[in-house]
């Protein structure tokens, strides 16, 4: 076995998988994908992933790391040398953990609330989740990404969510750009980059995927 074989358990419209297939990108490093059928878990995805039975897994050497932001932390400790995500100071790599965790609890669930709920549950769900994303571009203030003049590993945890925003805005009849257009600019401004951009698809087949799902009952 190749002394840094990367196997990675992927599916395509997964914000957490497209975050590791970014954080690779973006070091650099070649992976063996494997598209995942999250209807049908194959035996590969529920051996190396028991416990929460989802993707991304990297198999890294035959070991698998689980976890999105578990998953980019280690390729970042891994390959640090390469573009690294985290700073080295820990104050400030605390405080890149905290929002990161941030976009997990309050975009992704809050998000989720939009698709699944009726009525005022979705009218709720909005309002959450514009005021999250309105703490987050707060968060970023003038600067170019999250951690500065470098983009980094807030930007990876948030950025694969662009690519949700128009599900969330047409089921939700509201618009991201209009509440929050610093954020907007910066999620334009990664899109440019060459390890986003190839990642991230399209809003329209997002839309068009989750829609079906939500309307076969397989969305939950």
């Amino acid at each position: 076995m190749a002394s840094n074989e990367l196997v990675l358990l992927d599916h395509w419209v997964s914000p957490f998988a497209m975050r590791v297939r970014i954080t690779l990108d973006e070091k650099g490093l070649p992976d063996e994908s494997k598209h995942q059928n999250l209807q049908e878990k194959s035996p590969l995805l529920l051996q190396m992933n028991p416990i929460h039975k989802q993707v991304p897994v990297l198999i890294h050497n035959g070991k698998p790391i689980n976890e999105s932001l578990v998953v980019v932390q280690y390729i970042d400790e891994v390959w640090y040398d390469r573009s690294p995500l985290l700073p080295s100071d820990p104050y400030q790599r605390a405080s890149m953990r905290f929002w990161a965790d941030y976009v997990d609890k309050k975009i992704y669930d809050t998000g989720k609330k939009i698709i699944v709920g009726k009525g005022e549950e979705v009218e709720t769900a909005k309002h959450e989740l514009i005021a999250s994303l309105r703490t987050l571009e707060l968060e970023l203030g003038e600067k170019p990404y999250f951690a500065g003049h470098t983009f980094g590993y807030v930007d990876v945890s948030l950025i694969p969510f662009y690519s949700w925003f128009y599900l969330y805005e047409k089921i939700g009849k509201f618009n991201v750009e209009l509440e929050c257009p610093k954020l907007v600019k910066w999620a334009k401004r990664c899109i440019l980059k060459e390890s986003i951009f190839k990642n991230l698809p399209d809003q329209l087949k997002v839309y068009d995927y989750i829609v079906e799902l939500k309307n076969a009952g397989k969305y939950k």
